[in-house]
Formats: C-alpha cells, sequence, structure tokens
C-alpha cells in the first residue's frame, strides 16, 4: 500500500519520539518489501536518521497506485494512540500457477462496509464480489475502475496540490462525501503543516459535501499532535469537520488483543472529538523491527473480529480495509484476480 498505516505493535516501549523517527525508515522498507520480496531491517544511526531508500514525496496520487496509507503502532498499555508507519501501495502481480481456489463465501454487505482500491487485473470483478458498499482511490475519480451498481465512489483531495478548481469540481460531481488530506502528518503522503492544511480547508468546504478530516497516520487521540491541532484551529476559525477519517494497522497479531487496541484507539479519538468517525484503513502489519505480516489465517481472524466489534460502534460510521488487490508478499489483500479472493477476501465477503 502506499498507505501509511496504522500500526503495529511497540515492541520496545521506547519514548513517541524514537517511534516516530522510525516511520519514515519503516515506509521505505515496504516500498523495498512489496516490490522486491526482500525485508528491510530499520536501524536508525542517529537523531535524525534518513532511510537509504526513502520513497520519493507524492504530490498527488499517481494513477493506478493510490498514494496513501498511515502507520499507526498500537500498544497494549494505557495510552491507546497507534504509532508506526505503512507499505506503499503497488499492483499485484499475476497469481502463481498451481494454487488450489477455496469455494466461494457467501457475500454479505452493509453500509458502513468499504475498500481500498487501486487497479489489478480483475478489479472490476474482485470489487463487485467483495460485498462492499462504498469504496476510494485516494483521488478524486476511479479511473479504470468500475463502480458495482450498489458501491459508492467516495473522493478524496490527497493533498496540497490536489487542491485545484479541476479536481474540486470532479470530486463534486462523483461523490456524495469527500475525505480530506491522506497522512498530512508522514513525510512521503501528503506531507503538510497544520497551517497549510487549514489555510487550504475551507476550498473543500465549499463542496458543499459532508467533509471528512485529514486522515492521520498516528496519534489522532493525543493533545498537541497533528490531528489535535487541526481541529483546535478548525474550530477556532469557524471551519466545518463533518467526521474524522483514520487509518490504524496492529502489530499485535493475537485477535483479541488487536480488536482491543483498535478499539480503544476509536473509542478515544471520538471521546475527545465527538464526531462520527470512519476507520479508512486498517489490518494488521507489524512496522516495530523492520515489516513484519501475520499469516492469512491470522489477518483472516482479526477481520472477522474487527468487524464484528465496529458494527457494535453507533458512531463508527464506515471501515475501509487495506486493500483489495493481494499479492505474494503481504498478507493484507481480498483478490489475487477478479475471481481469486484470499483467505482473508473470504473472511471480507461474509463481514458486515
Amino acid at each position: 500500500m502506499r498507505a501509511t498505516g496504522q500500526g503495529g505493535a511497540d515492541a520496545a516501549k521506547g519514548n513517541r519520539g524514537a517511534r516516530r523517527l522510525l516511520w519514515p525508515l519503516a515506509v521505505a522498507a515496504v516500498v523495498v518489501l512489496l516490490v522486491t520480496g526482500v525485508i528491510v531491517v530499520i536501524q536508525p544511526t542517529g537523531p535524525t536518521p534518513a532511510p537509504a531508500a526513502a520513497p520519493q514525496a507524492v504530490d498527488e496520487p499517481l494513477g493506478a497506485n493510490p498514494a496513501s496509507s498511515s502507520a499507526i503502532a498500537t500498544t497494549p498499555a494505557a495510552t491507546p494512540s497507534p504509532t508506526g508507519a505503512t507499505p506503499t501501495l503497488t499492483p499485484t502481480t499475476k497469481p502463481t500457477t498451481g494454487r488450489t481456489v477455496a469455494p466461494a463465501a457467501p457475500v454479505v454487505t452493509s453500509k458502513r462496509k468499504g475498500v481500498g482500491v487501486w487497479t489489478f487485473d480483475g478489479v472490476n470483478q474482485a470489487l463487485a464480489s467483495s460485498g462492499a458498499s462504498w469504496y476510494y482511490t485516494w483521488d478524486v475519480a476511479h479511473q479504470g475502475v468500475t463502480s458495482p451498481k450498489d458501491a459508492e465512489f467516495v473522493p478524496m483531495i490527497w493533498g496540497a496540490k490536489s487542491v485545484t478548481a479541476t479536481n474540486l469540481q470532479q470530486a463534486k460531481k462523483n461523490g456524495s462525501h469527500l475525505l480530506g488530506f491522506n497522512e498530512p502528518d508522514l513525510k512521503g503522503q501528503a506531507e503538510m503543516t497544520v497551517e497549510q492544511a487549514l489555510e487550504l480547508w475551507p476550498q473543500l468546504e465549499a463542496t458543499g459535501l459532508p467533509l471528512g478530516s485529514p486522515a492521520v497516520a498516528w496519534g489522532g487521540d493525543r493533545p498537541g499532535e497533528w490531528l489535535d491541532r487541526f481541529m483546535a484551529g478548525a474550530k477556532q476559525r469557524g471551519y466545518r469537520v463533518d467526521f474524522i477519517a483514520l487509518h490504524w494497522y496492529g502489530g499485535d497479531f493475537t485477535t483479541a488483543n488487536a480488536v482491543n487496541q483498535l478499539r480503544s484507539y476509536l473509542q478515544a479519538v471520538h471521546d475527545r472529538y465527538k464526531l462520527p468517525v470512519w476507520l479508512t484503513e486498517f489490518a494488521l502489519i507489524d512496522f516495530s523491527n523492520g515489516v513484519r505480516f501475520p499469516t492469512q489465517a491470522q489477518q483472516a481472524a482479526f477481520l472477522t473480529a474487527a468487524t464484528r466489534m465496529l458494527g457494535g460502534l453507533s458512531w463508527l460510521q464506515r471501515y475501509a480495509w487495506f486493500g483489495l488487490p493481494a499479492t505474494d508478499k503481504d498478507q493484507t489483500g481480498l483478490f489475487r484476480t477478479g475471481s481469486e479472493a484470499t483467505a482473508v477476501g473470504r473472511a471480507y465477503q461474509a463481514a458486515r
């Protein structure tokens, strides 16, 4: 994913500053992992580490690869805030031959059920059979993706350079809601100051669409962090924010622990801002020491339990799994081709 993410377990309970220094490195490691299949071990050498192959900052989403993601790592500690970094989205490779395809799962849907999408072989068939009632592409349009009859596309204004009259007009035309900036607190993603985001925000408001907050990569529940300062500035200026968008990635692969950590984070953010919440990226990925994925069985078990938990939160309006395409290098994607769902994909089909 070029999404950032959410989280993993902070293996070492170091200070928050030390963890934040690792995020850009973790993002770079994910880029290498998803492109080459080689895991990179991150070892910062000083107070301001620079990754060996840091991803280039992207001003706007490019084609099929969504420039999004967050990485928030959560810990079982009392503070529910996640920390971490997310992987970078890359097109899925063709499936290897000889793979056994399990029987199709019964497909269930709900108004809240969504998914992050980028193009791959069979994307339209996969999206249609996923059961998602909404999706997004980290862009104002869904080029190369045909919306299923019962699935809604939600546009996003990804970063500062995405704020143009053309994009805003297209967003208004293409959707009934609008997602704000993608991980403005993370290098290589939207990477914006709070002041810059506040200066541009009235142009997003002017679309008249229900508007989601910028989706931060971490610390949405913490006083003084990026989202907290943005929300305070928006309130002071009388700006409109209709719901909070969040990303979360968990590094504890024990189902019960991961679900509890996710719920704690969401609850803390909701309690702080008293607004509906959209969880627009989530999955299990551990960024605490390189990049570590759970097994398909662990990921599927988490997805099943997490979506059941989310269904019990009256203020959790929507969620979007990261993401629709699957590769052999990760354990988060839902479909390898249009007709071949992974174990995680089958769990998603059965989720509400």
